[in-house]
């Protein structure tokens, strides 16, 4: 069972939200997830664009996950803001 750190759409037209989940690879976009990490919204101006559980990214790439290239600056992003992310 591969697994990949990824974002699942969610939200209306022209208005959408991510959810950042853990789900097998070959499983649909918005098909079920394993965990879900937290949430992304990419038109969000507010401070809470990006909630993010950075220990458990880490721990699901430890056991072999491998993140998106989305989800990779995402969780670069948090690191930077410093655990549990609610940056911009």
């Amino acid at each position: 069972m591969a697994l990949t750190i990824r974002l699942s759409r969610i939200g209306a037209i022209h208005q959408p939200i991510y959810h950042v989940v853990v789900a097998e690879a070959r499983s649909r976009r918005d098909g079920r997830a394993v965990e879900m990490l937290g949430t992304y919204s990419p038109r969000s101006k507010a401070a809470d664009a990006l909630t993010l559980k950075v220990d458990r990214a880490d721990y699901w790439i430890s056991k072999g996950a491998k993140p998106s290239e989305t989800v990779n600056s995402l969780i670069k992003r948090a690191r930077k803001s410093g655990g549990v992310a609610s940056a911009a």
